[in-house]
């Protein structure tokens, strides 16, 4: 088959997929074969280096990294301080609270870079490449990647404790009552 003939397929595959919207599939198919590469590195590495492998990692390991992922995902894909990563990929549009911002992705015309856009500016996108980056992590470095998750587990629980104390002032500041007595 020609390039040309190639590129006409997947133009019409593009358009019978989503004929009213831009869907980057090429950009997905990028980032995908990005990560089935950086996958298949971790494991190399980890046989190269004949680091054991768990049958099954503990619940521990399991709930320390699920909320690391989460908070390490938030970090990078939604933190003020973080835009700059994501800037050459998306557009500011407003503040979403407690540091984070929202932010669109632009359109620049290259699916890769749209897709790149989504997926940094995405949590749960993001959070499938952090949790295989932390998971490779327990395996070629555990000691070193527990203590990172622990430090983003706190961070998480704080973040948590900082919006319910909010609320819990909201909450007294909302009743009505000032501390002070009336008569």
């Amino acid at each position: 088959m020609t390039d040309n003939g190639l590129k006409q397929k997947v133009t019409r595959l593009r358009q019978a997929y989503a004929p009213h919207e831009h869907r980057p599939l090429g950009g997905y198919l990028a980032a995908m074969g990005t990560y089935v590469g950086v996958t298949g590195a971790l494991a190399g590495l980890v046989r190269l280096t004949g680091r054991p492998v768990p049958e099954r990692p503990s619940p521990a390991d399991v709930v320390l990294l699920s909320v690391a992922t989460h908070k390490l995902s938030r970090l990078l894909s939604k933190d003020a301080v973080t835009s700059p990563l994501r800037a050459p990929f998306t557009r500011y549009d407003r503040p979403i609270g407690s540091g984070e911002v929202m932010e669109q992705v632009r359109d620049s015309g290259s699916a890769t870079r749209h897709a790149i856009g989504e997926l940094l500016s995405c949590p749960f996108c993001l959070a499938v490449w952090v949790a295989t980056g932390l998971t490779g992590g327990l395996v070629l470095a555990p000691r070193l990647t527990r203590l990172v998750a622990t430090a983003l587990t706190a961070v998480a629980a704080s973040d948590f404790l900082q919006m319910g104390y909010a609320v819990a002032q909201q909450a007294a500041e909302g009743g009505g009552h000032d501390g002070h007595d009336e008569h």
